[in-house]
């Protein structure tokens, strides 16, 4: 096998350390022939279905990508802007508000984002950052909650790269977050800077990705994290256990998944004299399809169908200030112990190198 080196390695490169955020992914545009690529790519995660890879493939390819990608392509358009998907807009601001907080730290600092499916992928990325010396790696996948099959699937990603690759960096990966205080704070304190400009709602609703039930069965800690971030967050706000609510949303296929449903919820809460909701999605660190259409249009029209008076969703965070900042805090807690080079350190560094008798010219 032949491996991946750095095509513009110098020893008198300074080593740097690299911060790569990642989400999901997002189609390069909101056409058929996009979704399908898209899909393809999503639906055929091991770690996104756990169905038996033969039956799944005949599903898919003969069934699935027939079916959906003309319908998802009807549901992006609905949402995409000048600049592109919502995601990907707000993921590319996420970076770049953190690499303009780490740059006043120093040049030392490379930050970067990729997606797990789609463009920009995280092997394309990851190549560009060990091209520029990065010897150090922070990867931070954008899952407050783990599952194996966001953040889990993320790191088989990272890994398969590394395989092809003759010099690794340092790695640290961070797994969930879904407890750290910054990140609760910054959830409810959107939430209390939405409740200045709207009234309080009768019932708030904490509406997170599902995934199978039987993945919590198997040992996905995802449920748990979910449950325990509801309960954070609301009492941060002070909220008493009847006045919130933790949904799943964005089923897919016949089998159960975590429940509540949120689209079940929203329908049969008119009926017990709620007539005022606000949802938010804390698993959602940029809006995308699943918040602005999903929540904010189809669970929105379930609400007020069934005799609901006031919807209302609460944006997720987004690049806003706060969320960068504990963004920010999370990844200086990987970077603890790791120290970058100075110009003694690379000069000395350099010198030793050109010495080396392989490294010098007969």
């Amino acid at each position: 096998m032949k491996y991946k080196n750095p095509h513009a390695f110098s020893h008198d490169q300074a080593d740097k350390i690299g911060i790569l955020i990642t989400n999901l992914g997002t189609p390069d545009a909101p056409t058929t022939s996009a979704l399908r690529r898209y899909l393809a790519e999503f639906l055929g995660d091991p770690r996104v279905v756990e169905v038996p890879r033969l039956i799944w493939k005949f599903a898919l390819h003969g069934v699935i990508l027939r079916i959906r990608p003309p319908r998802s392509a009807k549901a992006y358009r609905g949402v995409w802007t000048e600049e592109g998907s919502p995601l990907a807009v707000h993921t590319q601001a996420q970076a770049t508000k953190l690499a303009a907080r780490f740059a006043a730290k120093g040049a030392q600092y490379v930050v970067a984002h990729a997606m797990r499916y789609g463009n920009p992928s995280i092997a394309s990325v990851l190549d560009e950052m060990l091209q520029q010396g990065v010897r150090k790696l922070v990867v931070l996948p954008m899952y407050p909650q783990y599952s194996g099959s966001t953040t889990g699937s993320t790191f088989d990603a990272i890994a398969a790269d590394f395989c092809g690759r003759r010099w690794l960096p340092e790695l640290r990966f961070v797994n969930q977050y879904c407890d750290k205080p910054a990140y609760i704070k910054a959830v409810a304190n959107s939430i209390r800077d939405y409740w200045s400009n709207h009234k309080r709602p009768q019932k708030l609703l904490f509406s997170y990705h599902g995934v199978p039930l039987k993945y919590l069965h198997n040992g996905d800690p995802y449920h748990c994290q979910c449950l325990k971030t509801s309960r954070l967050i609301a009492e941060e706000l002070g909220l008493e256990g009847e006045q919130y609510m933790t949904t799943f949303q964005s089923r897919f296929g016949r089998e159960p998944w975590l429940q509540p449903y949120t689209d079940h919820t929203l329908q049969a809460l008119p009926k017990s004299g709620v007539k005022h909701v606000q949802v938010v999605c804390p698993g959602f660190p940029a809006d995308c399809l699943e918040t602005i259409e999903e929540i904010g249009e189809e669970n929105r029209d379930y609400f007020l169908g069934a005799g609901g008076k006031t919807f209302e969703y609460i944006p997720a965070l987004n690049s806003d200030d706060g969320h960068i900042a504990a963004l920010t805090e999370l990844i200086e807690e990987q970077l603890m112990g790791w120290d970058v080079e100075d110009d003694a350190a690379l000069e000395q560094r350099s010198h030793r190198a050109k010495s080396c008798p392989h490294n010098q010219k007969s």
